[in-house]
């Protein structure tokens, strides 16, 4: 199975050299999400651990934006009239995109301009690493349309990445958090000018792409799954998948090209 061969409707995608690049298709409306878009990329994600085609994913903005979160008129007015049925089936349905983007098992490089909101900022979040612009404005809105901050793993995974107190600001309030709290706080890896955005993102997925992939996979399954794990457990887990990754070519690849002072070249394996 191959992405490049893959047809997406509900969101661009394009690979190329290894590297998947994707975004939301709806740059008059700051990209919005809808039902569909939802779906297809919960669906696209999870197909990622079959795929021979793609190492890295880039999650990108589209003009001038990154998501505007949930679409006001395609989604948010048909939840007023769903029973709680339909809406279980929903919100069940968001949460597995979170869930699929972290069990992808390969990096996804979210690279954010603009507008970063609701679940645009949550699907910046689910991302392995984030890059952003000056004018980069993240906040997760719910608050401010009467819903719980607890939308999409947000109450689990954003403590995780600017601590407690921080978090908890940002869910309760719904206030946007600039490119350079972001990059303070640890949300974003790196703020860079808007017209480097893309290239330096594809260059940071390069270098992933590059490196051991098997045992970049390694990396993002333990980061997900120690989060449930006693310190002994997640010690002896790391040990078992170090002891796994020392059996791939491309530890001994590694072994020989330092041993010739050379670069080690990495086939994944």
């Amino acid at each position: 199975m191959t992405m490049a061969a893959t047809q997406t409707r509900h969101f661009r995608c394009q690979v190329e050299d290894r590297i998947a690049t994707v975004s939301l298709d709806r740059p008059d409306r700051k990209n919005p999400l809808t039902f569909e878009s939802y779906a297809e990329l919960r669906d696209w994600f999870r197909a990622l651990p079959y795929v021979e085609d793609v190492d890295v994913v880039v999650f990108a903005s589209n003009g001038g934006n990154f998501s505007s979160g949930g679409d006001v008129h395609d989604i948010i007015a048909p939840l007023t009239r769903m029973t709680m049925k339909e809406l279980l089936a929903f919100t069940r349905m968001t949460g597995d995109l979170v869930k699929a983007m972290v069990a992808c098992t390969k990096p996804v490089i979210a690279a954010v301009d603009g507008i970063c909101v609701g679940a645009g900022a949550i699907i910046a979040m689910a991302c392995d690493l984030r890059l952003a612009t000056p004018d980069a404005k993240t906040a997760f809105l719910f608050t401010r349309v009467g819903l719980a901050g607890c939308d999409m793993g947000a109450c689990a995974m954003l403590p995780r990445i600017i601590g407690q107190g921080r978090a908890a600001e940002l869910l309760f309030t719904g206030r946007s958090m600039s490119a350079e709290e972001g990059a303070a706080w640890g949300f974003y890896n790196q703020v860079v000018d808007a017209g480097s955005l893309e290239r330096e993102a594809h260059t940071l997925a390069r270098q992933l792409r590059d490196g051991p992939n098997f045992a970049h996979m390694m990396t993002k399954t333990m980061l997900a799954q120690e989060w449930s794990m006693s310190i002994e457990q997640a010690v002896e887990a790391e040990a078992q998948a170090q002891a796994i990754c020392m059996q791939t070519r491309d530890f001994e690849r590694a072994y020989k090209a330092f041993v010739k002072r050379e670069k080690p070249k990495f086939e994944g394996n």
